[in-house]
């Protein structure tokens, strides 16, 4: 009998190509996204069902689970992916958009796993896979504390339910993944400004340049990606967190081995 994976934010980029690739190997598949309508890729497969959802609606969120359950019988694995990026001073951010970094990127996934729990919990059984990042254990770029905020919440979130639900045998994963070929991520980043004020204007057209112009071979493989999330999916990786590409790893080696105070000096020196 085939599994069934439920996967949030698989109109573009990482979460098409998880759906995509399960759906090639035989899963059952509910994609999940904010406009179906548009989509004409994934309607294409037999064993995928497309679900209008944004994680930040919690009925929407009730709705698309329920119907999920309906249409396969049983979900095995829940993917929370989708997410976004916002950067730039935090001295400019409005409030809506700070409430729309964490909405998406901390409650979303929440609204997710409250909605299947029930489900899990009857049937004895399931694993959740957040998408996190790198970002989400160590920081790299000024600028980027909103974002850093919402992955390091998505890591303890998922670390403290570890816990709480081990005795359903609902399992936990976390994939921290660095900057993809693909994902678009750049290009959907929201930015705080402020029209009369340029203080922060020589450290943000830094980081700017350096997304800019950062080598595309340092970059990870979508697909190598997708293929930890196969592996933690059908138990081949066993691990609670999967750190992704050499960006992720140096980084995590740099800040292991040095005092934070060390660390955060390094980094900034980048950016002076």
């Amino acid at each position: 009998m085939s599994k069934t994976i439920f996967i949030t934010g698989t109109s573009t980029g990482l979460g098409k190509l998880t759906a995509i690739h399960f759906a090639n190997q035989g899963w059952q598949v509910a994609a999940t996204m904010r406009s179906p309508e548009k989509e004409t890729a994934l309607t294409a497969y037999p064993n995928i069902r497309i679900f209008k959802l944004d994680v930040t609606d919690v009925t929407q969120v009730q709705q698309a689970t329920e119907a999920a359950i309906a249409a396969f019988g049983k979900i095995d694995v829940v993917v929370n992916n989708a997410g976004i990026g916002v950067y730039g001073p935090l001295e400019f951010a409005a409030d809506a958009v700070i409430d729309q970094q964490f909405a998406v990127n901390v409650h979303g996934p929440i609204n997710v796993i409250r909605a299947f729990l029930p489900h899990f919990r009857t049937n004895k059984g399931g694993m959740f896979i957040n998408i996190s990042s790198f970002m989400g254990v160590t920081t790299a770029v000024p600028t980027g504390s909103l974002y850093n905020m919402s992955k390091f919440a998505l890591e303890g979130l998922t670390e403290g339910l570890y816990y709480e639900l081990k005795p359903f045998n609902i399992q936990l994963r976390l994939i921290e993944q660095g900057g993809s070929n693909g994902n678009n991520f750049k290009e959907n980043i929201v930015w705080t400004t402020h029209p009369a004020i340029t203080d922060y204007d020589p450290m943000v057209n830094k980081v700017k340049a350096l997304m800019d112009n950062a080598d595309p071979s340092l970059r990870d493989d979508p697909q190598v990606i997708v293929d930890e999330i196969y592996a933690l999916a059908t138990g081949k990786n066993q691990q609670f967190r999967t750190l992704i590409g050499n960006m992720g790893k140096n980084l995590m080696a740099m800040r292991n081995s040095l005092p934070i105070e060390e660390y955060l000096e390094k980094i900034a020196a980048n950016f002076n």
